[in-house]
């Protein structure tokens, strides 16, 4: 399987941004038999979550950030966490260099 080039690269951000997070997710994980998720929901700023996909067979590394919305529960003092996809970030791996 070739590297995706930049204009690739940039359609396939313009598809994922489109998206909820699921889709996204699952889209991801169909494209390249090689890929991998890198991690999961980590925290890099508060109220903020990193997803990361490392596509080596298409040679992208694909970001996806999310954020929390907390809602309070009717007539009780716990609350609901939400997540919003907020940011795609598509970027080349170093091996890809078109």
């Amino acid at each position: 399987m070739a590297f995706l080039n930049r204009q690739e690269r940039q359609t396939l951000l313009d598809e994922l941004v489109q998206m909820n997070f699921n889709k996204a997710k699952g889209k991801l994980r169909r494209l390249d038999p090689k890929g991998r998720l890198a991690f999961y929901r980590n925290a890099q700023m508060s109220g903020r979550f990193h997803t990361r996909y490392e596509l080596d067979g298409l040679g992208t590394r694909v970001t996806l950030v999310e954020q929390q919305i907390e809602t309070a529960i009717k007539a009780s003092k716990f609350t609901k966490s939400e997540f919003e996809l907020i940011e795609v970030i598509v970027e080349p791996t170093p091996d890809n260099r078109m």
